[in-house]
């Protein structure tokens, strides 16, 4: 894992690698105040702040009296401009259906809209439930409930009613937006019909505006029930743009809640803004005539900070898709590369594990060449899925940025940053903290790590992107993000009162203070004293050659505390059989160790993922375990789990019968 793979490594060492980079982070460092207030000039105020920030650990006040919209410096400051007329979205419905909106198309859309809700009562403050497919109407629904001051909270568009209920109870929305219906692989998903079930469970909700996306019959109750259409019909572009408070909340997103009741994460206005305009521009290095594609369901902060707010702040071209990355074939996304000429392609490691498995040979068939960079998101990618992205999608010339971040961070925290210096890259690392995040790795005891020790990822002090509390739960969000490590004297602070906050995330740095992020920490599993995370054994797994992807989860041993098991698919042209079990279980004590060696290893065809294509290993840990499975609401393919049931089954039954034969 040391070895630098050097992507622009000869101009990196030109330009003496990492030292603008180093100096922009000394004095975010030195100076944050001053840092940050550089940074937020960049975007349009009604009124400048008074102070940079207010820091009473663990709750930041960031650009105190200052007055911002998030609305008007997405939509307003463009269409003043010559990009009136460039196109914000070109949006793709999975049945080929297709829009292209302009910034003037958006703000006046996003206009009429806001006067909507002006007039069935939302006002400043109100909470609004979105829950749509992904469709142009969601970021304009957005954008809507911004500009009035409304705040919004996005529901992903898989959750189950109950699970809608919960989040709409919690926020007490005023509105619900939702769609007649949306498409998936093909299949008609009924979300109105969800939306009336979750509404059975709740008082808060006095109307549901239904867009119409696929023409299916709904029930409309009179008087609280309104489609999108009606509403909008001769609605007044004279909608202005309401000048919030910095820290007047934006949205609450929640987590998915799968370990208890959902956290109702918060993000403000203007410390959040001015942190995706930095992180957008350092990451993507976002130019002029880019098209911009992230391929994340809005529903997750992915969506929200980089297909909506992020590319919108700098007047960028996005690509928005409805469906399944392989629908109707495997090529449906290299298909819309070419037809776009999308320039930055930002995704997930899982959704580059699937296509590895289905072959270069669908993306060869389409002209990549208008790519030229490339990201990953939602968990750590692998060093074969990163060389693969790399080699095949960006023909090997595309630098690749692997970004750390989460919820509650807000926005992009560790990752490479082009848009300030190229520096060389490492598969499988998330490389620096970008300028103003002060990450570290310490041990149990909050002391910092030596290189390639394992530990526990933190974060110094705060950020303007980070999270201001927990919905109506000030208490969690002290105990869960802040208390774990306390004000701990070991590590050099460069923000008074000091604050720790934890990431819940288990990495190591190297020696040249690159971070490798090795799962949450939930994940990691303690084998015989040892802490191994499960990322290390499914890397090493999928660098053979017969693997396309792996799960690894553990199970109670009374030896070993955790035994370890495995679960891959495999590349077309190889047959599961003991022979290759026993070759992979060998490989990874070869590669990782023999204390990493999976006592089981199961092949199935699927793994099961969130729609948004994270494994979910809690879910395969509750197979081997013979526990309960919990919440499955975000399980794409219920037959994912039935097949690793199925599996686990079969190899007891075979290994019972081979011991009756060998007793016999």
């Amino acid at each position: 894992m040391s070895e630098a793979v050097g992507l622009y490594l000869e101009e990196a060492k030109r330009s003496s690698y990492g030292h603008k980079l180093r100096q922009m982070q000394e004095l975010a460092i030195r100076d944050p105040e001053n840092f940050w207030s550089e940074v937020a000039r960049n975007l349009y105020w009604f009124k400048t702040w008074d102070r940079v920030l207010e820091w009473n650990p663990p709750f930041a006040r960031w650009f105190v009296g200052g007055l911002i919209n998030a609305s008007f410096n997405c939509l307003d400051v463009h269409v003043r401009t010559a990009n009136r007329n460039k196109v914000a979205i070109f949006w793709e419905g999975e049945p080929g259906d297709r829009r292209v909106l302009t910034y003037m198309d958006l703000w006046r859309e996003v206009c009429r809209f806001s006067s909507v809700l002006r007039d069935l009562g939302v006002r400043k403050g109100d909470r609004v439930a979105i829950y749509m497919p992904m469709v142009p109407e969601l970021p304009i629904a957005m954008l809507a409930c911004a500009r009035v001051g409304a705040i919004h909270s996005v529901i992903f568009s898989g959750f189950s009613f109950e699970a809608l209920a919960t989040r709409i109870r919690d926020s007490g929305a005023k509105v619900v937006i939702t769609a007649d219906g949306g498409y998936r692989r093909g299949k008609l998903i009924q979300l109105k019909k969800t939306v009336d079930e979750a509404l059975a469970k709740t008082s808060s909700v006095q109307s549901v505006i239904v867009l119409r996306r696929t023409g299916s019959d709904v029930e409309m109750r009179e008087g609280r029930d309104f489609w999108w259409d009606d509403l909008m019909r001769g609605k007044s572009l004279d909608s202005q743009a309401t000048p919030l408070e910095s820290e007047h909340p934006l949205y609450i997103l929640y987590t998915s809640g799968t370990t208890g009741r959902p956290k109702g994460v918060v993000h403000d206005t203007g410390g959040y803004l001015v942190w995706l305009y930095a992180t957008m521009k350092w990451v993507f290095d976002i130019r002029p005539d880019d098209v911009y594609w992230c391929t994340a369901d809005i529903g997750w902060v992915t969506g929200h900070s980089y297909v909506v707010y992020g590319p919108l702040l700098h007047g960028a071209t996005s690509v928005m898709y409805e469906g399944a990355p392989d629908y109707p074939a495997p090529d449906r996304w290299w298909e819309m590369i070419e037809r776009y000429s999308i320039s930055i392609l930002y995704t997930t490691p899982t959704a580059i594990r699937m296509h590895m498995r289905f072959g270069e040979e669908w993306a060869r068939r389409h002209d990549l060449s208008s790519l030229r960079l490339l990201g990953t998101v939602g968990e750590p990618i692998n060093p074969e899925a990163w060389r693969w992205y790399q080699r095949v999608i960006g023909g090997g010339r595309c630098p690749i940025v692997d970004t750390w971040w989460q919820t509650e961070t807000g926005g992009i925290m560790i990752s490479p940053a082009p848009g300030i210096e190229l520096v060389p890259l490492k598969p499988g690392s998330a490389t620096l903290p970008l300028p103003g995040v002060h990450a570290e790795v310490v041990d149990e005891n909050g002391k910092p790590t030596k290189p390639y020790e394992k530990g526990y990822l933190v974060i110094l002090g705060p950020w303007p992107g980070m999270l201001t509390t927990l919905w109506e739960d000030p208490e969690s969000y002290k105990r869960i993000y802040w208390s774990k490590f306390g004000h701990n004297n070991s590590l050099n602070f460069h923000f008074n009162p000091p604050a720790v906050y934890y990431t819940g995330d288990y990495a190591m740095k190297d020696d040249d203070g690159y971070i490798w992020l090795l799962g949450r920490a939930d994940e990691v599993l303690k084998i015989a004293g040892h802490r191994i995370g499960t990322t290390e054994i499914e890397s090493a797994l999928v660098m053979h050659e017969a693997v396309a992807e792996a799960a690894v989860t553990g199970k109670p041993d009374p030896v070993r505390g955790e035994s370890i098991v495995a679960f891959v698919t495999l590349k077309p042209g190889f047959k599961p059989s003991d022979d290759l079990r026993v070759e992979l279980i060998k490989w990874v004590r070869r590669t990782v160790g023999s204390i990493a060696s999976p006592s089981e290893l199961y092949f199935v065809s699927k793994l099961p993922k969130t729609r948004s294509g994270k494994i979910m290993r809690r879910l395969l840990r509750a197979v081997v375990s013979s526990t309960p499975l919990g919440d499955v609401t975000t399980l794409e393919d219920e037959t994912s789990i039935k097949e690793a049931m199925e599996a686990v089954e079969l190899l007891k039954k075979a290994m019972m019968n081979n011991r009756t034969a060998d007793s016999s």
